[in-house]
C-alpha cells in the first residue's frame, strides 16, 4: 500500500459531492484494493478534477486536504474576492471560489443530507438570499457587523487559519466580509496578541481591545451597542452574542412569528434566549414570556431591555438544562435556539413533555438540528415547516427555522 505524509501533493483526484463542514468529498486510491480512502477537500466543487495537497492524515476513516490545483474546474468557480481565501490562509472563509447561487444551492444540499440521514426527513425546500439592507446588491459581501481579530507578532490585524491557531495578516483594503459600519483594524499597530473586537450598527461603533473601549455614535463607554428590531431597542455586548448579519435578527423573528402564529395571552418559553431577542418579540405579540440563558451579563441585558414588559417578561440565569425543572409545567409556546451543539435529547424531551402547541428551533448547524428533530420524532412532535437562510455568505454556514407540531 502507498504512503502517504501531510503535504504530499496526490491526484489527479475527481471530485465528488459537497459535504457538512465546508468542504467537498473525494476517494483516494492508496493502493489497498479498495474504494479508495475518503478525502474532505476544501476549495473544491463537486464534478472538479483537482490536485490536492494532503493536510491532515491523522483520522483513521478520512485524511483532509486542499484543492491546490484546478485541472477541470466546475462552471460555479469564480476568482475569490479576497486575497487570502485560498488554500493555506484565512480559515474564514469556505466557499469565496464558488459563485452565490451555487453557494446557496451547496448549503441546501447540505440541510437535506443532514435531515434525511440523521431525521429521515425529505427536505425539498431551499436556502433563502437575505441581502444586507440598503445595499442595493446580493454580492455576499460587507455583511458581518462583529468581527474577532487577533494582532500578529509584528501587530498587524489577522485572522486565524482553518482549523489553527496560526495567524493570516488581514488584507490591506480589510475584510471583504466585514460590514463597512465596522471599524477599520488595518490602519495602525496593535499590542501583539491582543484581540480586537470591531462592532458596528446603524447608529454607532465599538472598537474592543482588552478592557479597552473606542466607540463612536450610540454606544455606552463599555462599548455596549443599541440594535433596534421591529421597532424594540436591545442593548447589546460588542462582544456578546448577537446575529451578525444585519438583517438576521429581523429575518429570524419573522421566521419564528410566522411559524408559531402567538396570541394574546398565551405563555411562552425562550430557551437560550440571549439579550431577549425572541422574548421580546413574544411580549409585543400578547405573550408572557420566561427566559432561560446561562451568560448572566446577557441575562442582565435581557432585563433591561424588556423592562417595560414588567412580569409579563421574567429572565433567569442558569443551563437550560437545569433551569427548565423551575419553570412552569404547561406551555404553549417555545423559541428553542441553542448553540451549534444543538439543544440535545434531555431538553427536547423536558420541551416537549409539556406539550406546547408549537416550538419554533433556530438552528445555526443543520447536524444538531437533524438530531433533535429525530428526538422529537419519537417525542410525538413533527417538524411542520423548515426554513433555511444564508445568513453567512462565503462561508459554510447556514441558519435554520423549524417549527414543531403535535403529530396528528
Amino acid at each position: 500500500m502507498a504512503q502517504h505524509v501531510e503535504g504530499q501533493v496526490v491526484g489527479p483526484v475527481e471530485v465528488g459531492p459537497v459535504a457538512h463542514g465546508g468542504h467537498c468529498v473525494a476517494r483516494l486510491d492508496v493502493g489497498d484494493g479498495g474504494p479508495g480512502r475518503v478525502v474532505f477537500v476544501r476549495h473544491a466543487l463537486p464534478g472538479e478534477r483537482v490536485l490536492v495537497t494532503l493536510t491532515d492524515l491523522s483520522h483513521d476513516r478520512f485524511w483532509r486536504g486542499d484543492a491546490t490545483e484546478v485541472l477541470e474546474p466546475s462552471p460555479d468557480r469564480v476568482e475569490p474576492p479576497c486575497p487570502v481565501a485560498g488554500p493555506g490562509l484565512c480559515g474564514g472563509c469556505d466557499w469565496q471560489h464558488a459563485s452565490l447561487p451555487a453557494q446557496r444551492r451547496l448549503k441546501t444540499a447540505v440541510v437535506a443530507e443532514q435531515l434525511q440521514r440523521l431525521a429521515g426527513i425529505d427536505w425539498d425546500g431551499e436556502v433563502e438570499a437575505v441581502p444586507v439592507p440598503g445595499s442595493g446588491d446580493d454580492d455576499g459581501l460587507g455583511w458581518r457587523t462583529r468581527m474577532r481579530y487577533h494582532a500578529d507578532a509584528e501587530g498587524r490585524a489577522a485572522l486565524r487559519r482553518h482549523r489553527s491557531h496560526e495567524l493570516v495578516a488581514v488584507p490591506d483594503a480589510g475584510c471583504p466580509i466585514a460590514s463597512p459600519r465596522t471599524p477599520s483594524v488595518v490602519d495602525r499597530t496593535w499590542p501583539a496578541g491582543a484581540e480586537v473586537v470591531a462592532a458596528g450598527t446603524p447608529t454607532g461603533t465599538a472598537l474592543l481591545v482588552g478592557r479597552r473601549a473606542e466607540v463612536t455614535g450610540d454606544a455606552t463607554p463599555e462599548g455596549g451597542l443599541t440594535e433596534v428590531v421591529r421597532g424594540r431597542a436591545y442593548a447589546v455586548p460588542a462582544d456578546g452574542f448577537w446575529q451578525v448579519h444585519p438583517a438576521a435578527a429581523d429575518t429570524l423573528v419573522g421566521a419564528v412569528l410566522d411559524g408559531l402564529a402567538p396570541r394574546a395571552g398565551e405563555r411562552a418559553f425562550d430557551l437560550y434566549g440571549g439579550v431577549g431577542l425572541f422574548a421580546g418579540a413574544l411580549v409585543d405579540a400578547g405573550c408572557q414570556v420566561w427566559g432561560l440563558e446561562s451568560g448572566r451579563a446577557a441575562v442582565a441585558a435581557a432585563r433591561r431591555n424588556l423592562a417595560d414588559a414588567g412580569r409579563d417578561a421574567r429572565f433567569t440565569a442558569d443551563r437550560v438544562e437545569q433551569g427548565l425543572a423551575k419553570l412552569p409545567r404547561t406551555v404553549d409556546l417555545v423559541v428553542l435556539d441553542p448553540p451549534r451543539t444543538g439543544a440535545g435529547a434531555r431538553v427536547v424531551r423536558d420541551v416537549l413533555a409539556r406539550r406546547p402547541r408549537a416550538v419554533a428551533y433556530v438552528a445555526c448547524d443543520p447536524a444538531a438540528l437533524a438530531r433533535d428533530l429525530a428526538t422529537a420524532g419519537k417525542h410525538g412532535y413533527e417538524a411542520t415547516s423548515i426554513r433555511g437562510f444564508d445568513l453567512f455568505p462565503m462561508t459554510q454556514h447556514v441558519e435554520c427555522v423549524a417549527v414543531l407540531r403535535p403529530t396528528s
